[in-house]
């Protein structure tokens, strides 16, 4: 069954973020296609380090890092052709969390190289109008990684993914450039439920405030 919504006129850019295997793409693709929005992906398939980033961390951090930054910013200059008062776009990544990933993977003079590159490069795009942070435990994660098997991920250490959720926990808490809507999704499945889909999408109708939560108890 297709589950169809309507998003409120003045969300014209929704942004899917959170952890790796927390489910931010699968959501942003079934969003764009029920409320028939422009999707924005990041392609991690087309970095070709960062394979060898998840076996080598240290040697591969800086190329990763970089690739992914330039991808941002070309995928982002894309939105400034579309007219965001005719189209919707929603979107698995914010441009600010690509410092988190730096600060979390590159040593203190690549970081600073980094930063330098960032500051010449970062693109004057407007904030999104909501940004849907998707949480989960560390563990829940390692499963789901575990589980859908993709083989570039098959390097990830479990200790890796525990920083990273940990990292995005103190960006958004900072993070006030957007309206925040801070899902659980221990309980929650809107990927492949379409109940919990729809509660989700009418959560997001409803959301006034700045930061809000959702947690659907177990």
């Amino acid at each position: 069954m297709t589950v169809s919504v309507a998003l409120p006129a003045r969300l014209r850019h929704v942004v899917i973020e959170g952890p790796i295997g927390v489910g931010k793409t699968s959501l942003a693709t079934r969003l764009a296609r029920a409320c028939g929005a422009h999707l924005l992906l990041e392609d991690p398939d087309a970095n070709p380090f960062l394979e060898r980033f998840y076996r080598d961390r240290r040697r591969y951090a800086l190329p990763t890092q970089l690739f992914f930054l330039f991808q941002r910013v070309e995928q982002l200059a894309s939105l400034q052709q579309l007219d965001l008062f005719q189209t919707v776009v929603v979107s698995d990544f914010l441009f600010e969390k690509d410092a988190l990933f730096a600060r979390l993977t590159l040593a203190d003079d690549e970081l600073r190289l980094y930063e330098r590159i960032h500051a010449h490069l970062a693109p004057t795009v407007p904030a999104p109008d909501l940004v849907i942070y998707l949480q989960a435990e560390p563990e829940t994660l390692i499963e789901r990684v575990a589980r859908r098997g993709n083989p570039i991920e098959a390097g990830i250490g479990e200790g890796y993914l525990r920083a990273l959720a940990e990292a995005y926990t103190r960006f958004f808490h900072a993070y006030d450039a957007a309206p925040v809507l801070a899902v659980n999704t221990e309980y929650l499945n809107p990927v492949d439920r379409d109940a919990d889909f729809e509660l989700l999408a009418a959560r997001i109708g409803k959301m006034r405030g700045r930061r809000e939560f959702f947690n659907l108890a177990a």
